[in-house]
């Protein structure tokens, strides 16, 4: 397996624990629902298209203490997110490059 297909993969597997997070909040799931414009019975849909889990970690990471919950309750420093969102489609601009 490749390197970067190893770091694409551990950041999905990162991007999954951090939807499961915001799922389990009641206070998280409206607010990221109501900003990402998707339905709450749409999420497993929504999670097979390209750009969803990298706009999961923007979420994370795009309100400090949301993030730095999310780091104390999973293990996961912060820069961690970061690194796992430049690994996903839609995480940075040199995404389409490395299909």
């Amino acid at each position: 397996m490749t390197d970067d297909r190893q770091k694409r993969e551990n950041a999905e597997a990162l991007a999954i624990r951090a939807l499961a997070f915001v799922a389990a909040d009641p206070e998280l799931l409206p607010r990221f629902l109501a900003i990402s414009g998707i339905e709450a019975n749409s999420i497993r849909q929504a999670a097979r298209e390209p750009g969803f889990l990298a706009g999961v970690l923007q979420f994370i990471a795009a309100h400090e203490p949301t993030l730095m919950r999310f780091s104390e309750e999973s293990g996961i420093p912060p820069q961690q997110v970061s690194a796992a969102l430049r690994a996903l489609p839609f995480g940075d601009d040199g995404h389409d490059r490395s299909a």
